[in-house]
C-alpha cells in the first residue's frame, strides 16, 4: 500500500517537471516553429537527400532551401553585431554557398534547388509579386515622387563610385582603367546576368579573348560588392533605429501625414485568400507582359513590368480589391520566404571558388570604396532633395547589388521590401546604362 502511494506521489511530482520541461523546449522556435517540431522536419528531408528520395522538383527544392532558410535567417538575428548588418541575409547567402564549395550538398539537393530557381524560375516570381504588390500597394502621390526624385542621387552615387573605385584602386596599385573595366563596371553593372554576362561577351569581342575569362575576373567583384552593400543596409537600418527622425521606415519621400504605403485600402483590411490568388495572377501577368514587350520595344521585361505596374497606379485603373490582393500577396511572399529564398541563391549564384581566387585585402577595399561612395552619396543627396536619407542610400545601393538577387539580398538586410521597385528601376536602368556606357568605352580606348 505504501509503495503504491509513493509511486502516485512520485508520478504527480514529475508530471508537471516533465510538461515544464516540454515547454520550455516548445519555447524555442527555428522561425516560426517549436524546436522539436523543426528537428523533426529537417531530418525527414535530409533523410530523403540522402538515399535520393528527394524530390528533383519544387518540392523537394522548397524543402531544401526553407529548412535552411528558417535555421540560418533566425540565427542571424539572433547572433550580436553580425545581427545589426544584415546578419540574416549575409549567413543565408554565403553558408549555402560555402557548402557548396566544400562540396556538403549531395547531387540530389543540388538538383531540386536548381530545378526551383532556374527551372521554375523561382527568383523572379518572388520579384513579380513583390514589385506588382508594393506598388499597386503604395500611395499614388508618394510613388510618382519617389520615381521622379530617386534619378538625381542614383546619377550622382554612380559618377562617385566610378571616382572613388579609381582613385583607391590607383592606390593599391590597379591601373585605373583596370579597376574602371573589372573592378567598378561589374558592381554597379546589374548583376551576373544583365551586367556581367553582357559585358564579357562584348570584352570578348574586342579584345579577342574568351568570354569564359572575363566572367572570372568580374565576377568577384559583384560578389564582395552585393556583401559590402548587405553590411551598409544593415548599418543603415540600424542608424534609422536610432534616429527615427532620418528614415521612412520603407518610405522615400517625405510626405505630410501617413506613412505613404497604402494608407487608406490595403494594410488595415483583413487578408482574403481569394484575393491573394487575383494578386498572384496580376503579379505574373505584369511579369509576363514586360517580356511580351521587351519583343517589340527591346527595354528589359523587368524594367517595363515596373513602368506596367506604375502606369496602373498612377491612372487609377486597377480596383481597389485587386490592389489589396497583389499587397496581402506581395506581404505573404516576402515575410515568409525572404531567407529560404536567399539559401537558393547562394546555392547557385554565389561562386565563392572564384571569389577566393582574386581576392587580397586591396581588392577587397577597393570595391568597398565603390559601394561605400554609392551608398554615401544617395543618403546625402537624399536629405537635400527632403528624402528619407537612410531609404535614399539604400536604394541607391542597390545599384551596387547582383541584380535582382542583390535587390532582394539588401532590403532584405535592411527590412524594407516595400522599396523593391525603386530598387528594381536602380537595378535595372543604371546596370544597363553602365553595361552600354563600359561597351562604347572599351571600344574607344581598347583596354
Amino acid at each position: 500500500m505504501n509503495t503504491a502511494r509513493k509511486l502516485e506521489t512520485f508520478t504527480q511530482d514529475s508530471q508537471p517537471e516533465n510538461k515544464g520541461f516540454w515547454n520550455r523546449i516548445n519555447n524555442i522556435k527555428v522561425g516560426v516553429i517549436p524546436l522539436p517540431l523543426y528537428v523533426l522536419l529537417a531530418l525527414i528531408v535530409y533523410g530523403a537527400a540522402v538515399y535520393n528520395e528527394l524530390p528533383p522538383d519544387m518540392i523537394g527544392g522548397f524543402a531544401i532551401i526553407m529548412v535552411m532558410g528558417m535555421l540560418l535567417g533566425d540565427l542571424g538575428l539572433k547572433i550580436p553585431i553580425l545581427k545589426d548588418i544584415g546578419g540574416p541575409a549575409i549567413l543565408s547567402l554565403l553558408v549555402p554557398s560555402v557548402l557548396v564549395f566544400y562540396n556538403v550538398l549531395n547531387p540530389a539537393s543540388m538538383e531540386a534547388v536548381t530545378t526551383l530557381m532556374k527551372t521554375s524560375n523561382f527568383l523572379y516570381l518572388y520579384i513579380s509579386c513583390l514589385v506588382a504588390g508594393s506598388i499597386l500597394g503604395m500611395n499614388r502621390k508618394v510613388l510618382i515622387q519617389g520615381f521622379t526624385r530617386m534619378f538625381v542621387p542614383l546619377v550622382l552615387g554612380t559618377l562617385a563610385a566610378v571616382s572613388a573605385g579609381v582613385a583607391v584602386g590607383m592606390l593599391f596599385g590597379y591601373g585605373a582603367k583596370h579597376t574602371f573595366f573589372y573592378i567598378v563596371v561589374p558592381i554597379i553593372g546589374g548583376g551576373i546576368g544583365e551586367g556581367i554576362l553582357p559585358l564579357s561577351l562584348a570584352y570578348s569581342q574586342i579584345l579577342g579573348s574568351s568570354a569564359e575569362s572575363f566572367v572570372s575576373q568580374m565576377i568577384p567583384a559583384a560578389v564582395i560588392g552585393n556583401i559590402v552593400a548587405i553590411v551598409c543596409a544593415g548599418l543603415m537600418k540600424r542608424l534609422g533605429e536610432k534616429k527615427p527622425e532620418l528614415t521612412g521606415n520603407g518610405v522615400l519621400v517625405k510626405t505630410k501625414g501617413g506613412d505613404g504605403i497604402s494608407e487608406d485600402t490595403n494594410i488595415k483590411k483583413p487578408v482574403d485568400f481569394s484575393l491573394m490568388g487575383a494578386g498572384l495572377l496580376i503579379a505574373c501577368s505584369f511579369f509576363i507582359f514586360g517580356g511580351l514587350a521587351h519583343k517589340f520595344l527591346g527595354i528589359p521585361g523587368p524594367v517595363l513590368m515596373i513602368v506596367a505596374a506604375t502606369l496602373v497606379k498612377c491612372l487609377q485603373v486597377m480596383p481597389a480589391k485587386m490592389e489589396q490582393g497583389a499587397y496581402h500577396m506581395y506581404k505573404f511572399i516576402s515575410t515568409s520566404l525572404t531567407w529560404p529564398l536567399m539559401v537558393g541563391l547562394g546555392i547557385l549564384y554565389i561562386p565563392l571558388e572564384d571569389v577566393v581566387k582574386i581576392v587580397t585585402p586591396g581588392y577587397v577595399v577597393v570595391c568597398a570604396a565603390v559601394v561605400i561612395a554609392m551608398v554615401a552619396t544617395g543618403y546625402f543627396v537624399g536629405k537635400m532633395m527632403k528624402m528619407h536619407p537612410v531609404d535614399a542610400a539604400i536604394v541607391t545601393g542597390c545599384h551596387s547589388g547582383l541584380g535582382g538577387t542583390g535587390d532582394v539580398a539588401i532590403l532584405s538586410a535592411s527590412n524594407r521590401m516595400s522599396l523593391m521597385p525603386f530598387a528594381q528601376v536602380a537595378t535595372r536602368l543604371g546596370g544597363a546604362s553602365t553595361v552600354i556606357l563600359a561597351t562604347l568605352l572599351m571600344k574607344l580606348l581598347g583596354v
